[in-house]
Formats: C-alpha cells, structure tokens, sequence
C-alpha cells in the first residue's frame, strides 16, 4: 500500500529511514503507552527490520508505513488483521516534532479510507492505553467511535492499565 494526502506520502518501509523511526522510537515518553520499550541503538535494527518485513498486509503478517513529509519519516502506520473476518486494528506513533500540526489525523484519515476502499475491510478499531489522551483525541478526530473502556485489564511495563478500545465502520466515514 502506497499513497499521498494533502502534504504526506504514506509508503512501506526503506532501509535509508533508520535514524528517522529510531528518533521516534528511542524516545521514552513516545514509548509511554505502547507495548514495547524504548528501542536502544544496539537493537535498532532488529525492531526496524520487523518493519521493513511487514511491506504487505495478509491474514499472516501485519503492514507497516511510513509517513514521510518532504523526505523526512514523522510518522508510523501500522495494520494487521484482528482474527474476525474483515476487521483490522490500527496502530500509529509519531515524532515529538510533527505534534500539533494535524498530520496524525491525516495520515490515520488517509489510511482507514484506503482500508475501506481497497481492502473491503468491514470494522477498524484502535485499542489503547486509557492514559493516552493524545491517541484517544486522534481517535474521536478520524470518526472513530468510543465502544469501550476496560478497568485494569492489561499488565504492561509492570503495572495494570486500562484500556480503550475504538471501532469504525464504513457508514461511519465523515461525508
């Protein structure tokens, strides 16, 4: 999957974005509420090749993108299928430095179209730590839907957290 919006590119991985996504992710309070830790420079490459592996979405393997603004990696898409015919979750991180400038919102809004478009995908949703306010605004902005709020129901960086879960069908989209 490959595709622009207003003023981002949305692209599978390349070898050259290394040191962009490991600005992302060597970032602790980026890392905050994600499942994994901050990468480190001596396993940077291992967690970018994950990435550069997941270039196509199937039922086995999830998709991962990059979004780029001018030739610079701001952002990081992710997809993979959920185990129930036709739904995928979504997961995204950004760089501290394109914070409040919209491009979460656009790069999220330009993929779940494309999910719904060229995928025939039925439900999107977005689970996430009830502490990430910045995601749960992201959330509401694209049209997702509030559909849940579990109480301390995932163990993570070794204390329990909630979680929220987000979901989207296509009759959902904003005309």
């Amino acid at each position: 999957m490959e595709f622009t919006t207003e003023r981002l590119h949305i692209r599978p991985f390349k070898e050259e974005d290394l040191e962009d996504v490991f600005q992302i992710y060597s970032n602790e309070d980026s890392c905050q509420y994600l499942l994994h830790s901050a990468w480190t420079v001596e396993d940077k490459q291992v967690h970018f090749k994950k990435k550069l592996n997941n270039h196509l979405l199937t039922n086995e393997k999830p998709l991962s993108l990059a979004v780029v603004i001018e030739s610079e990696v701001i952002g990081d898409l992710s997809v993979w299928y959920t185990g129930m015919k036709d739904n995928v979750e979504i997961g995204y991180s950004f760089a501290r430095s394109a914070s409040g400038k919209g491009y979460a919102s656009e790069a999220v809004e330009g993929l779940i179209q494309k999910l719904f478009a060229e995928y025939s995908v039925h439900r999107i949703q977005a689970n996430l730590d009830a502490r990430n306010e910045a995601s749960l605004r992201l959330c509401e902005r694209v049209g997702m839907r509030k559909e849940a709020h579990f109480i301390q129901d995932f163990w993570n960086k070794g204390e329990w957290t909630d979680s929220i879960v987000f979901g989207m069908l296509q009759s959902d989209l904003k005309k």
